[in-house]
């Protein structure tokens, strides 16, 4: 995604294409769950994606980081995107919270990432902006709102714990990646951050896991695509988005994500959507066509 020109069809598809991307994680995280130790299968999902990042790497001749605070910068971005955030998703998931739960608590970090880019990144938000992330948010809450109510005398307080810590683990890890990585490769950046994400999981699955993968069809399918659709597709999406844009716009852009993996869900799961989810979709998208307006 460097060198020769984008075409600006494909530039202005980016975000649609981000979004539907990143919502499968979701799907994939509830896939997997009865078959894998979720830090096991993260951790083999980020050697193998360090690894095809490498090979392409090299393949191209991409520069990798030329000092060690380059190398230190981009494995903390992989520590906090790919092993904490990733590793509180799936843990979550697999101790009985909700996928669409799940999506609803990672669905506050646009919030948080607007209130800290003014501090961190010295970023003006906007009042359109913040218009836009307010209508974003209220459309997530009205997708999950029926969700939240059936399950709200049973959600393991543990979960939730994990996966707020997730959704500020992400919000940091993007701060910190549009902060130290404005130059670096987008191919060799992505294979230091997801061995990153190994040197936290790994030892993770190691103390507190049995490290079990089942070897079904559903782990394979899953691990497969968080390989190749999720690491090697939406990483270097996201990664794209976040050098091209604000991250408070960037971050608005996840507002969709829990509509769409409602949607997913509808037509994988059989779970049905209401008439006050449809119309959170549609504010949803409204929020993040106002946040990213220029």
């Amino acid at each position: 995604m460097e060198g020769a020109p984008v075409n600006p069809a494909v530039v202005r598809a980016i975000p649609a294409f981000f979004v539907i991307i990143w919502a499968t994680g979701f799907i994939v995280a509830r896939l997997v769950a009865p078959h894998a130790d979720p830090m096991t299968f993260l951790a083999l999902r980020c050697a193998l994606a360090a690894a095809a990042f490498a090979l392409i790497a090299f393949a191209v001749g991409a520069s990798w980081p030329a000092t060690p605070r380059q190398w230190f910068d981009a494995l903390v971005a992989g520590v906090l995107m790919q092993g904490l955030y990733l590793g509180a998703t799936f843990w979550a998931t697999k101790h009985g919270l909700q996928a669409g739960i799940v999506a609803l608590v990672m669905g506050l970090q646009p919030l948080l990432t607007g209130l800290l880019s003014v501090p961190l990144l010295g970023e003006r938000v906007s009042g359109q902006r913040w218009l836009g992330i307010g209508l974003g948010f209220s459309g997530a809450l009205l997708v999950l709102f029926p969700r939240v109510g059936d399950a709200s005398a049973a959600l393991p307080a543990a979960a939730i714990a994990v996966a707020f810590a997730g959704m500020v683990s992400m919000t940091l890890g993007t701060i910190w990646q549009k902060r130290t990585a404005a130059a670096a490769d987008l191919r060799t950046n992505a294979a230091v951050q997801f061995i990153g994400g190994v040197a936290i999981l790994l030892p993770l699955a190691f103390f507190t896991e049995d490290m079990h993968l089942d070897g079904t069809a559903e782990m394979w399918i899953g691990l497969v695509w968080a390989v190749f659709g999720l690491s090697l597709g939406a990483i270097t999406l996201l990664l794209y988005l976040i050098r091209q844009g604000a991250v408070a716009g960037v971050a608005a852009l996840l507002y969709l994500v829990p509509p769409v993996s409602a949607l997913m869900a509808f037509f994988l799961f059989d779970e049905t959507l209401e008439t006050v989810q449809i119309a959170g979709m549609a504010l949803s998208a409204a929020g993040v066509a106002i946040a990213n307006r220029p």
